[in-house]
């Protein structure tokens, strides 16, 4: 625990805005040396804000990730934190952290990149199925840990708003105005369907046989309901992908072979 303390403290920090609407986020923006026309974008989601791990530390080690597969496989990388987050603007709902994946996902192409592709570990991974599910430019999605519904958080509202002022992603004791408005939208976002709607373009599936939080079966569901998804399961790990070196391997490897299939596309063959 301390070396992985030590590892975010040296991380590349969130030191890149863009706009989501009428707020500011933060995130890291990590490019390749070797940048050209052609080179892909991926946009990095973080998962939801845990006690131990609350709302100003979500996804402090994610800048270290973007600059790794920039270097590694040569791709443009943003990663953010969602509103409620880090330092972003806002109070955290699950309709305005879509909103916010669809805000990253602009943001990069506003930056000359014609070909981005969703990451996103837990709620992070759940919200890119479901962006990618309703625009069709998302070229494809890597969902690591990813929860296939929120069914779970819909049937006890309340308690999701107290967890969440808990970890401070609400940080305003005013928030929600309603909570009914505020929780419809766990029902009306559904991963499951997003992954659906995303085929035939490509998913990654990673999930820890061993996740605490989400079911290996939420990963099967998902798996299932794409038809074509690549499904990795990781032995004996738990929820947090992001500090496993065999995912991150796998997730890298999945990126490179996304960059040469459309260069093969390009190329006729």
């Amino acid at each position: 625990m301390e070396e992985q303390a030590d590892a975010e403290l040296a991380a590349p920090a969130m030191d890149h805005t863009f706009a989501s609407g009428s707020l500011r986020l933060r995130g890291h923006l990590a490019e390749p040396v070797d940048a050209v026309s052609d080179t892909p974008g991926l946009v990095l989601c973080h998962g939801f804000p845990t006690r131990g791990r609350e709302a100003p530390q979500s996804g402090l080690s994610f800048p270290e990730l973007a600059q790794r597969i920039a270097a590694e496989v040569g791709w443009i990388v943003l990663t953010m934190n969602f509103r409620g987050c880090g330092r972003s603007e806002g109070q955290f709902s699950l309709g305005g952290w879509l909103d916010d994946v669809h805000a990253g996902f602009e943001h990069v192409r506003s930056l000359g990149v014609e070909r981005v592709w969703l990451c996103g570990f837990g709620t992070g991974g759940s919200l890119a199925l479901c962006e990618a599910g309703r625009n069709p430019a998302v070229r494809g999605v890597a969902a690591l840990a990813t929860p296939a519904d929120f069914d779970d958080w819909a049937r006890h509202p309340r308690r999701l708003v107290l967890h969440a002022r808990e970890v401070g992603v609400v940080s305003d004791p005013e928030f929600p105005p309603s909570v009914d408005r505020w929780s419809a939208e766990l029902r009306q976002i559904r991963p499951v369907e997003g992954a659906e709607r995303l085929s035939p373009r490509p998913l990654l599936v990673v999930h820890g046989d061993s996740d605490d939080l989400t079911p290996l079966g939420d990963a099967e569901t998902l798996v299932a309901a794409h038809g074509s998804a690549e499904f990795r399961v990781i032995g004996g790990a738990g929820h947090e992908l992001r500090h496993d070196p065999r995912a991150v391997a796998v997730l890298l490897g999945w990126l490179a072979r996304q960059r040469l299939a459309d260069a093969l596309d390009d190329a006729g063959v």
